[in-house]
Order: C-alpha cells, then sequence, then structure tokens
C-alpha cells in the first residue's frame, strides 16, 4: 500500500497559487495562497491556473498605475487651478457638459450679459434732463396803471424737476416721457462727463402714451452723440434680467437691476388736473425712483426694450416701463417710417 504522506509538511510539493475573478457587481477579485500539496492535485492546480497568470499580473500593474496617477494628480495639483478649467470644459464639449465659467464672455461687450459691460455701454447714451419754468414777474401799479417791475426788471428761470432720457439717434434725438418736460419753458439736457448743458426742444409728444422726443444739436466738430439701441419688448420673458440707469432724487447714473416681473400691466396715475392710462407696461423689481422717468430700462444685450416711467411709492421693488413697442410707434409717428430705429 502506497504511504501518502501529502498532508504532513514536507511530504508534498510546495505550492503557490493566484486566483481572480469578477463579482457581481463587475468588481475584480484577487487572491493569493501557499501550501503543500501532492503531485497529482499540484499538477492540476499549475495546469489550471497558470494561463491566468498573465492576466492578473497585467490587472495588478494597471491598479498601480492608476493609483500612482491619482496620487501624482493630488501631489502636482493637475486636477486643480487655471489648467483644469480648460480641460473640463474641452472634456464637456465632447460629453454634452456646461461648465460655469463657458458662460462668461470674454470680449466683455454688453451681449454678455455683465451688469458692468451693460452699463458702460448704454450710460454714455443716458442723459440728465432738467426743466425751468419763467419766474412770474410782480408789476407795480397805481391808479391801475402798471408800470416797470420792482426789483431787477427782469424775470429769471426756476428750476422744475428733474428726469432722464436717451440717445437714440447720433443726430441728437432723445426719447423721455412726456411727464418729465409737460409745461417746460427751457429743458436742459446734460450727457455723461460733460459739464456744458445742451438746450434741447420738444419735435414731438404724445402726452395720451406718454411719450416725448427731444431734440439736441451736436457741438461743432463732434462726429456723432453716443446712442443705445432700441431692443424688441415682444421677445422678452417674465423672469429676465433687466438693467435700470437713470436719475434718481439728482443721483446721476445710478444703476439698478431686478428681473422682468410682469407684462401688459394697465394703471392709471393721477398727475395734477390729469389721469394718465397706461397699457401694456412691463412690471420690474429693478428700483425705480423719481428721477428715473425716462430713463433706459435694458435687456442683457444691452438694448433698450422700456422706459421707465412710474414707480409704486407704497411698495418695494414694483416698477413700471413703457415698452419699446409703444415708443417706436411714437418715433414713426413723429420722425416717419424712415427713422433710424
Amino acid at each position: 500500500m502506497m504511504n501518502n504522506n501529502s498532508n504532513r509538511p514536507g511530504s508534498g510539493q510546495h505550492t503557490e497559487w493566484i486566483e481572480t475573478h469578477q463579482d457581481e457587481q463587475g468588481t475584480y477579485v484577487t487572491r493569493f495562497g501557499r501550501g503543500f500539496d501532492d503531485a497529482k492535485n499540484h499538477t492540476a492546480a499549475s495546469t489550471r491556473w497558470r494561463p491566468l497568470l498573465p492576466l492578473a499580473a497585467a490587472f495588478l500593474a494597471g491598479v498601480l498605475t492608476i493609483g500612482g496617477f491619482m496620487y501624482a494628480a493630488d501631489q502636482n495639483n493637475w486636477l486643480g487651478g487655471s489648467q483644469s478649467g480648460q480641460a473640463a470644459a474641452s472634456m464637456g464639449q465632447g460629453a454634452g457638459i456646461t461648465t460655469a465659467s463657458a458662460s462668461a464672455s470674454e470680449s466683455g461687450s454688453a451681449g454678455s450679459g455683465d451688469v458692468a459691460s451693460i452699463y458702460a455701454s448704454a450710460s454714455p447714451a443716458v442723459v440728465k434732463i432738467d426743466t425751468f419754468v419763467q419766474q412770474q414777474q410782480s408789476y407795480r401799479t397805481r391808479g391801475g396803471i402798471w408800470f416797470e417791475p420792482s426789483g431787477s426788471g427782469q424775470g429769471g428761470l426756476t428750476a422744475m424737476g428733474t428726469g432722464t432720457g436717451f440717445i437714440f439717434q447720433k443726430d441728437g434725438y432723445i426719447m423721455t416721457n412726456q411727464h418729465v418736460v409737460a409745461d417746460a419753458d427751457e429743458i436742459q439736457v446734460t450727457l455723461q462727463g460733460d459739464s456744458e448743458p445742451y438746450k434741447a426742444t420738444v419735435v414731438g409728444q404724445r402726452e395720451d402714451l406718454d411719450v416725448a422726443i427731444l431734440k439736441i444739436e451736436p457741438r461743432s466738430g463732434s462726429t456723432g452723440l453716443p446712442t443705445v439701441k432700441l431692443g424688441d419688448s415682444d421677445k422678452l420673458n417674465i423672469g429676465d434680467m433687466v438693467v435700470a440707469i437713470g436719475n434718481p432724487y439728482g443721483l446721476e447714473q445710478t444703476l439698478t437691476v431686478g428681473v422682468l416681473s410682469a407684462k401688459e400691466r394697465p394703471i392709471q396715475i393721477q398727475d395734477g388736473d390729469t389721469t394718465r392710462s397706461y397699457e401694456h407696461l412691463l412690471q420690474t423689481d429693478a428700483s425705480i425712483n423719481p428721477g428715473n422717468s425716462g430713463g433706459p430700462l435694458l435687456n442683457s444685450a444691452g438694448e433698450v426694450i422700456g422706459m421707465n416711467s412710474a414707480g409704486e411709492s407704497e411698495a418695494q421693488g414694483i416698477g413700471f416701463a413703457i415698452p419699446t413697442t409703444t415708443m417706436k410707434s411714437v418715433i414713426e409717428e413723429v420722425l416717419g417710417r424712415g427713422a433710424n430705429i
């Protein structure tokens, strides 16, 4: 009888083995073993596992390579800093992924939606409008016969109010509210960075729509005045960002930002003995205060889509603007259909 000592140390041959398989989750699992076995079992195990050894070695090499790369990436900040943004952007283009930085404008133009760029582009065309009335002269009478007035003998101008307007044509045509210039004996327009005001004349107005068009004459040597473009108020959506520029309470070139809150608002405003009825107004939560009247309400492209006209004094964040559809109808009526709008 053959004596089988394969279960005793030293009686069989030394055996080392490696086993690699994939579990139900798709993860590779590797096991190692070492022991003694008889010649028969050793031969079978060697024959069974020898073809898998190259595969297991390759798998382990891959694990070590990936682990080393991740360690080096952390140590050298390969996945952070300025280079990572470029890599993420290029990967996003191929995988349908967008990044926050991809929406930023590189040119800094008003069309980028950047508020600072919108202001820089539009504000030179936003003007301050001061209105004046002729001071009444007082005459002394004697026996029902008047003679020279007391004092200097000359009347003067008295400041009546301050509003805002914007230049929409470079030859000096300005849009504002009719109520800003109503009953004024003299209208003065001041441009950004220019201390000397222009005298303006009213070339057309619609009291019922609260729209007026003024004209100033460019100074000698001027190649044209700064302008803003009129956009399409019909293309606005509730929630779109809007920007207002004006002179509230005389604070020149004040910027406020908000969203379009509503469209097609009808309101009535008591203006002295006149009741103004507005229709189709845009509503915004951008701050609108006295002095903002006549100023532009701009979209993210820096285009005028409304003219700020009124605000709710007993509430916060409720302002109203006349849409460009209304303004364009007045421009065509006053200047003709050939006007550059």
